[in-house]
């Protein structure tokens, strides 16, 4: 459905890529970074961010944490990046971004809580309960620092993927922040939780889930309680045009990721204010049976859609042409993504060395795919930054 988004709004980007591809520049199986678009969604998202008083968090996880994506996020104006894990944690701190926020949606394994305090010094930390809260506070302790603490908490009828479930009682928040508060090296700062908002497929917009209420009913048993300046973190679906819906809910703090890179599901509805300039780039390989197999490896679609007719661009030249779409294919995920295959039928067939651009929500980080930054595509000048994994460490690509 990206692609679609791709063709009309950011042509110029399909085009760089498959020229760049063709010179022999770009590896098959990338996830491609228009870094031009990237500095100037997160000049959009900065912007909305600071008029209406909310902290802003970067998340990179879903392009493999490049370097050369934080850096264009923080020309950006975006400084501070949320960690969804450890690896995030180090590939943005080795990127040059301050750490914002640690320990969610991951928590921190007990023997990496003092690593963790010395090297980053997060602004906040989650813990979804009083170990990880006392062992946040003893790395802090050890490193000579106060550590600000966020409890992610949960009450009935809230919305969590499965396997992101955990926290504290919401009906116990007063109780939580007194106990946060006595913990040895911390102190309670405010409450999280994920998602707080999310795309409806029946409406085709962004709406609150239960879990913001949740946040703004434990919010105001605090204030009540006596407490002042807390925080609330509230990430998810998050793009400029929602920041507004979650500074009225009470939030302080968003945590844009897809946002970044104009791929969050209300992008596909609407044309925001971010750009796409995120692509997945491969090649074909051979043909067999009617079909065009190209090389896979990075075939994670975040599953935001129900299935459609997955369809790749498919050229030896750089082209967005609607003549030059396919329709692939795609390995379920239960299978290895060796390959995908692409309609190899009618005129102009598929040949191997054509260059295949799709255009999905991807998660680079849980994919064995490269990450490629390119700057200068807004001025006719493409150049490969960086080609990295999906820890945002270099590959020497091609050997």
């Amino acid at each position: 459905m990206f692609l679609d988004v791709l063709r009309r709004r950011n042509p110029a980007f399909i085009e760089a890529a498959i020229g760049l591809h063709q010179q022999g520049k770009l590896p098959a199986n990338a996830y491609v970074l228009d870094l031009d678009t990237v500095e100037h969604n997160a000049k959009v998202l900065k912007q909305e961010a600071d008029r209406l008083g909310l902290k802003i968090f970067a998340m990179t996880k879903q392009v493999g944490r490049s370097g050369s994506f934080c850096k264009a996020v923080m020309r950006g104006g975006i400084e501070r990046a949320v960690a969804v894990d450890m690896a995030c944690a180090r590939a943005t701190h080795k990127a040059g971004m301050q750490l914002g926020h640690l320990g969610h949606l991951q928590q921190i394994a007990k023997f990496e809580a003092d690593a963790a305090a010395r090297t980053f010094k997060p602004d906040y930390w989650t813990v979804f309960n009083d170990t990880k809260a006392e062992e946040a506070g003893r790395g802090a302790k050890t490193a000579g620092y106060v550590q600000d603490l966020l409890a992610r908490v949960a009450a009935e009828g809230d919305i969590f993927y499965r396997g992101h479930e955990g926290g504290f009682d919401a009906g116990d928040v007063v109780a939580v922040a007194d106990r946060l508060d006595a913990v040895p090296g911390g102190r309670f700062a405010g409450i999280t939780t994920f998602p707080a908002l999310l795309f409806d497929h029946a409406a085709r917009k962004v709406l609150p889930t239960p879990n913001l209420a949740t946040l703004s009913k434990a919010a105001e048993a605090l204030v009540k309680a006596g407490r002042k300046g807390i925080e609330i973190n509230a990430p998810g679906t998050t793009s400029s045009v929602m920041l507004p819906a979650l500074a009225e809910a009470g939030a302080t703090q968003c945590e844009p990721g897809n946002g970044l890179h104009g791929t969050t599901a209300l992008h596909v509805m609407e044309d925001l204010p971010e750009l796409p300039a995120v692509l997945y780039l491969t090649e074909v390989s051979h043909l067999s049976g009617g079909k065009a197999y190209c090389f896979g490896g990075g075939f994670y679609i975040d599953p935001i859609f129900p299935d459609y007719d997955v369809k790749a661009i498919v050229s030896a030249e750089p082209t967005a042409a609607a003549s030059a779409l396919r329709s692939v294919e795609v390995p379920p995920p239960s299978a290895i993504d060796y390959y995908a295959m692409i309609d190899a039928a009618g005129a102009n067939s598929p040949r191997p060395g054509d260059s295949a651009v799709f255009g999905f929500r991807g998660q680079a980080f849980v994919t064995r795919a490269y990450v490629v930054g390119v700057s200068g595509i807004s001025k006719g000048k493409p150049v490969v930054e960086t080609i990295e994994n999906g820890f945002g460490e270099p590959y020497a690509w091609p050997v």
